[in-house]
């Protein structure tokens, strides 16, 4: 009997396969830490073989935890970290390793760009803004400073693309990240206007076909089969990109309310729900993203902050190497038990800090690679438990940036993503947005979105709404209501937060350019 769904999801941290019964409860997971390799101070690259035997094996350790597995699945369905560039060869070997959606390399060209008059044209297009993570300036950019790199190259995938390839031997990409990157939001294809702007016409076989998930499916290959366990012909659905995925498991697609979401983990998700083309509000100075949902004329709005948890490794990096100069050696784990204890020893008005550790830069709710962190207003009567606090604070307060980049504050936030939790996070973000906070028992939101389409790609469904109905609203928990205290208190600070942020932004080149120069 086919009673199971298989959703795979390969983030940037861990690479898992989920089990999902065909109501949407989850049964088993099989996870393996991922890993990349930085390259310079501004590169990041994946090994695209073992990122597939790692993902093949999650899927065979599955079925250790569930009896039968192989002859009980009734369909796999694959999502993974976005953006970057996995490009592979005539025969489907990798033409290299894949670039993520961490690598900046592609900085320059995107300030280029963006400073062009058709960038305008672009973005009427696709709904995005131009950020170094994407492929399309990464390719610009191996074009100008290596072409040797694409020397080969017949196809250029996702992440979860070319998981899909190996799965299925299809070559394809979804209709979210082929509209985002290279396409038309509006009516669902790539846009020759846009592949022009990019300078990329020459090189447009490298884009594969356009297959929507929600109602097209490819057989899982002998080869596939072999590796994982599971049956030869069992269908295999490719997903949307990880973010809107985890939207959908999460809540955002919910025509009866009008709630943000946001996903809280390496990188900050922030999204409202758009329901049709006229709905979707542009920002003059084109940023964020429009990502086609698995809904017919449905759409996710998002702004998305480059480093969100990022932050708080960070912080507890520094204590930790701090702890060590002294011969006081503390796992992250131990570190992550005292953040609590921390945040409550914090003054109620803690210094400003302005979240952009990432090597990358900033994407939103403004692009520019050059962002760096920064603390303000630090005083000896300081300690670490406010700078603490402050990281906290300056995630809370971007998201804050984010959501105001594309409407009124949402009144209700559904949050997911590991630091959701965090109780003093789910605290300071509802202060800071003034919003509702409601949270998923779901694990696996990202796993989840994935299987849901594959649902309704098989029919178990008769709608997306019907799917969300039986596997997301019975997930979600109470909301959390804001504190009005602690509201206040963000409504004073944020434009400080803001102002300084531009403020800083003259500055944030002249000292990476410094960097840059350094041996």
């Amino acid at each position: 009997m086919r009673d199971l769904l298989i959703g795979i999801d390969a983030g940037t941290s861990v690479i898992k396969s989920v089990a999902f019964d065909l109501k949407g409860r989850q049964l088993a997971a099989a996870a393996i830490p991922n890993s990349y390799e930085t390259i310079g101070r501004t590169g990041a690259v994946q090994d695209m073989a073992r990122t597939w035997a790692d993902t093949a094996r999650t899927l065979s350790d599955l079925a250790g935890k569930i009896d039968n597995l192989a002859s009980r699945v009734a369909a796999i369905a694959v999502t993974a970290q976005g953006d970057g560039t996995w490009l592979i060869d005539r025969v489907g070997e990798p033409v290299g390793k894949g670039w993520l959606w961490l690598d900046a390399r592609a900085g320059d060209i995107v300030t280029r760009l963006r400073g062009e008059t058709g960038d305008a044209e672009r973005f009427r297009h696709t709904g995005s803004g131009l950020a170094a993570c994407q492929q399309g300036p990464q390719l610009r950019w191996m074009l100008e400073h290596a072409p040797e790199m694409m020397h080969g190259a017949v196809t250029g995938f996702h992440c979860k693309d070319w998981l899909y390839f190996k799965l299925t031997g299809k070559r394809a990409t979804d209709p979210s990240e082929a509209c985002f990157t290279f396409g038309d939001f509006s009516e669902r294809r790539y846009s020759d206007e846009v592949i022009d702007f990019l300078g990329l016409a020459p090189h447009k076989g490298l884009f594969p076909e356009i297959v929507d998930g929600a109602t097209t499916y490819h057989p899982l290959s002998d080869s596939a089969a072999a590796l994982t366990g599971l049956t030869a012909g069992t269908p295999v659905v490719l997903g949307y990109v990880d973010v809107a995925c985890t939207a959908l498991g999460a809540g955002l697609y919910d025509l009866e309310t009008e709630t943000g979401c946001s996903v809280i983990g390496s990188t900050g998700m922030h999204m409202r729900l758009a329901r049709g083309a006229d709905d979707v509000r542009l920002t003059e100075d084109r940023t964020g993203y429009t990502m086609c949902m698995p809904v017919p004329g449905i759409y996710s709005q998002m702004q998305s902050n480059m480093a969100a948890t990022l932050n708080v490794d960070w912080i507890l990096a520094v204590a930790g190497g701090l702890l060590k100069s002294v011969g006081v050696e503390r796992s992250k784990a131990d570190l992550l038990g005292h953040v609590e204890g921390w945040l409550a020893e914090a003054k109620e008005r803690p210094p400003l800090f302005h979240p952009y550790i990432s090597e990358a830069g900033e994407r939103g709710p403004f692009v520019d690679a050059t962002a760096r962190a920064s603390f303000l207003g630090l005083s000896t009567s300081n300690g670490f438990a406010d700078m603490v606090r402050a990281v906290f604070d300056g995630l809370a307060l971007a998201a804050r940036d984010c959501y105001l980049a594309m409407g009124p504050l949402p009144r209700q936030v559904r949050l997911t993503g590991g630091a959701a939790r965090s109780t003093s996070l789910r605290r300071i973000l509802a202060g800071a947005l003034g919003a509702d906070i409601q949270t998923t028992e779901r694990e696996e939101a990202g796993a989840a979105g994935a299987a849901m389409i594959a649902a309704v790609s098989l029919g178990l469904y008769g709608s997306m709404d019907e799917c969300a109905k039986e596997w997301v609203t019975p997930c979600l928990r109470a909301s959390e209501p804001a504190d009005a205290t602690l509201s206040r208190h963000f409504d004073s600070v944020f434009p400080a937060y803001k102002a300084s942020r531009e403020a800083l932004s003259p500055l944030w080149e002249t000292i990476t350019g410094q960097q840059d120069k350094l041996p």
